[in-house]
């Protein structure tokens, strides 16, 4: 068996930032060899995910970057056991890492795509080994759960305990970042279930429009009249209805989210919200 010197031991230890005995046991198995040292490390982060596989992920962090000129947005939900991991400095600093290069590559639109991308602190590397490294050194589970884009305009928002986080879409000539990332600050707090009216079944519209139809006309009210209650009482149930545009819009709730848009020439296009364990 080659002799492993102590030099050699730290000089993987700053490479790694793992327990001294833990290098010193790799190198020995790789006969001294200092990158397949690395690899056997890396190797054992492996089974310290599989043999935490089924333990919860109720804690993490989200997110988001945007391009210097503001074009792109991306969000990233990494998953953790516990909250001192997710808010420690090397989840962050993966996290970082990683929207950092899903703003870089357009194309990448999957976690798996995510991680093959090359690493920014080790050359030769990908992100999976930065993950690795980092799982291998924390050893809990962590996982790369969900990515999202968004292009100009749209606005983002991430809740002060980081566990939230939202793109929001819109559509138009204008990118008023005040009511756009207003908009998505609606949608971390109010949790709408669709962006419009069309994203919902239409049976169930007709359905309801039909009942307040009927309702109205045991009133004895006129047909146009009757048209224009059962449109007021339809915005209240698509507000019921989790309808994104026709709630009343958080930060000045005299108006809609849609008129709150329309206002600044936007419409609302979609979102995406992300919460860590739902």
């Amino acid at each position: 068996m080659a002799e492993i010197t102590a030099a050699a031991v730290k000089a993987l230890r700053e490479i790694t930032d793992l327990p001294m005995m833990a290098c010193k046991k790799a190198l020995q198995t790789a006969e001294g060899d200092q990158e397949k040292a690395i690899e056997i490390l890396r190797e054992e982060a492996g089974k310290i995910q599989l043999k935490r596989s089924a333990n919860d992920t109720s804690e993490g962090r989200m997110t988001v970057l945007s391009s210097d000129d503001g074009s792109k947005t991306v969000m990233l939900e990494v998953v953790c056991e516990s909250a001192p991991v997710a808010s420690g400095e090397d989840l962050v600093n993966f996290s970082n890492a990683c929207a950092n290069q899903l703003l870089a590559h357009l194309e990448v639109n999957t976690v798996e795509e995510l991680l093959a991308l090359p690493s920014e602190k080790s050359p030769g590397k990908t992100l999976n080994d930065d993950f690795m490294d980092m799982l291998n050194k924390i050893r809990e589970k962590i996982v790369v759960s969900r990515i999202a884009r968004a292009e100009n305009p749209s606005g983002s928002y991430v809740h002060h305990d980081g566990k939230t986080g939202v793109l929001f879409q819109a559509s138009g000539d204008t990118a008023d970042a005040e009511v756009l990332r207003g908009v998505a600050m609606h949608i971390a707090a109010l949790k709408p279930a669709v962006v419009n009216e069309a994203a919902l079944d239409p049976a169930i519209i007709q359905e309801e429009r039909d009942r307040l139809v009927a309702e109205a006309k045991a009133t004895g009210k006129p047909d146009n009249i009757i048209d224009k209650i059962v449109d007021g009482r339809m915005k209240t149930f698509f507000v019921e209805q989790g309808v994104l545009i026709y709630q009343p819009y958080a930060v000045d709730d005299s108006k809609t989210v849609s008129q709150a848009l329309a206002e600044k020439g936007l419409e609302a296009v979609s979102f995406t919200c992300l919460s860590i364990g739902s």
